[in-house]
């Protein structure tokens, strides 16, 4: 009777063991080495995954920075104090972090445009711009159903006579609002990028009077203005290039719509 016992728990405690040292062999010959630099970098990171910095996320641009393939100052929600850290583990000089803000490239408000149908849906940006391009008279517009205050992690957005609005000193330039927006109105840029174009319209001058009085003509008015090169109309849309941009407001001031804000 013992022995009819003994005999199957014997080969199950047999099999038990082989099977247990199969996979600590296995364990040991597959095991991903982890490089402890790119732990470190990543522990000392926000963990907002916004992709401001350009990578995927938190824990692609750790790896890129162990990897030497990016600098320790690309993160704007960590900002400085994020990039000392991270420029002691990496053993290398703190580098300067230029504070970035969103910009909302619209001024299609309740005064400057109109609606052209009631939405009847989800009120949500993505979901009406299925519906004809949303609401408004123009296809650019901001649509105003506030993705980008759903997507705002820090308070530094809300909808104002149906228009975003960025509350400055919220706002850490992280994107997140930027890329929940479908009409792409939200731009990041340095804090001392001052001018910047509030229209997204890439319609010709003629059809974007018609829809708001506050949009890009594509004039080309500020062009011929600028004297530092900074301003190109492309797709009836003016911009702005902020490396060779020097705030001086001219553009600004002889803008006959007022698209372009100084602010």
């Amino acid at each position: 009777m013992l022995e009819s016992i003994l005999v199957p728990v014997s080969l199950v405690g047999g099999t038990g063991l082989i099977a247990g040292l199969i996979l600590s062999i296995a364990s040991k010959i597959f095991e991903v080495k982890v490089d402890e630099t790119v732990v470190k970098l990543r522990e000392a990171l926000p963990g907002a995954n916004c992709g401001a910095c350009g990578c995927a996320g938190c824990d692609e641009y750790a790896a890129k920075m162990a990897a030497g393939e990016a600098p320790a100052n690309l993160c704007p929600v960590g900002g400085a104090s994020v990039a000392a850290k991270l420029s002691e583990i990496l053993g290398v000089e703190v580098g300067s972090i230029e504070a970035k803000r969103a910009v909302v490239k619209c001024r299609g408000h309740l005064q400057t445009t109109d609606y052209i149908m009631d939405y009847v849906g989800p009120q949500t940006c993505a979901t009406a711009k299925l519906f004809y391009n949303g609401r408004t008279s123009c296809n650019f517009a901001c649509l105003g159903y506030g993705d980008c205050v759903n997507a705002c992690n820090y308070n530094a957005l809300e909808i104002v006579n149906n228009i975003a609005k960025v509350d400055e000193s919220m706002c850490i330039g992280c994107s997140a609002c930027a890329k929940a927006c479908p009409n792409g109105i939200l731009e990041i840029l340095p804090v001392s990028q001052k001018v910047y174009v509030a229209c997204s319209s890439k319609d010709k001058g003629a059809d974007t009077r018609k829809v708001c009085t506050n949009g890009c003509i594509g004039c080309k008015k500020c062009e011929r203005t600028c004297e530092f090169g900074a301003i190109t109309v492309t797709d009836n849309v003016a911009h702005i290039d902020p490396e060779k941009c020097t705030n001086c407001g001219k553009c600004a001031e002889g803008c006959p719509t007022k698209c372009i804000i100084i602010g």
